[in-house]
């Protein structure tokens, strides 16, 4: 196996496990309790709005599944041996972010905690997933392919974001001891712009094409 092939392993991997840590975490909120962790952050009058809630709870399955959804999405194994199953993963994938993920972020975000900078940072953040899953499927529809893989790896980048903020968050911490607040309001945008940042560098140094290669084989 090739040091490449290794990495993207290795990577989808942390991704499956952090997955499954995610759903011990999602579990509990499913008995609607409020005195449960990241609720106990919000007010009485935040906590009893319906939108909230509703944003809250679509947000947290959805946006866990399509996390999901996504590792398979990535193997050339997996694509090229079961199209079909890709072609129905992509498509529940590409509804959940336009439909339920993303606009239930966009709900959650204007009662983020941090302020304005958080509030701006969650929004954008959700505007841009919306936006770059739309055009991965659009691209998908013309049957461009690579530009397709190129924007379903952005899609995917701030579908991580989740990832990257819990992991941001403790780093920043454990070795750079920030406060509370420079951590949250750090994360909140680097998560996810961090991510892209990434990604374009690997869409620059030819990952899309390696992919789209290894598919054609």
């Amino acid at each position: 196996m090739r040091t490449s092939q290794l990495i993207q392993t290795l990577f989808l991997l942390s991704v499956a496990a952090f997955t499954l840590l995610m759903l011990t975490k999602v579990v509990p909120y499913l008995s609607f309790e409020p005195e449960i962790d990241f609720l106990t952050t919000k007010t009485n009058r935040v906590l009893a709005r319906q939108d909230f809630q509703f944003s809250f709870y679509i947000h947290i399955v959805s946006s866990l599944w399509t996390m999901g959804i996504g590792i398979p999405q990535f193997i050339p194994f997996v694509v090229k041996k079961y199209p079909r199953l890709h072609q129905t993963l992509g498509k529940i994938y590409v509804f959940s972010i336009l439909f339920l993920a993303a606009p239930s972020g966009l709900g959650l975000a204007i009662y983020a905690n941090g302020g304005l900078p958080a509030k701006v940072g969650f929004s954008l953040q959700c505007l841009v997933w919306w936006l770059a899953t739309w055009v991965a499927w659009r691209e998908i529809q013309n049957k461009r392919w690579q530009t397709h893989i190129e924007w379903m790896m952005r899609s995917y980048a701030v579908t991580l974001a989740a990832m990257s903020l819990r992991v941001g968050s403790y780093a920043m911490v454990y070795f750079f001891h920030t406060k509370p607040i420079e951590t949250y309001l750090t994360v909140t945008w680097l998560s996810w712009v961090g991510n892209l940042v990434i990604v374009e560098g690997l869409i620059y140094a030819g990952m899309s094409e390696r992919l789209l290669k290894m598919l054609k084989k």
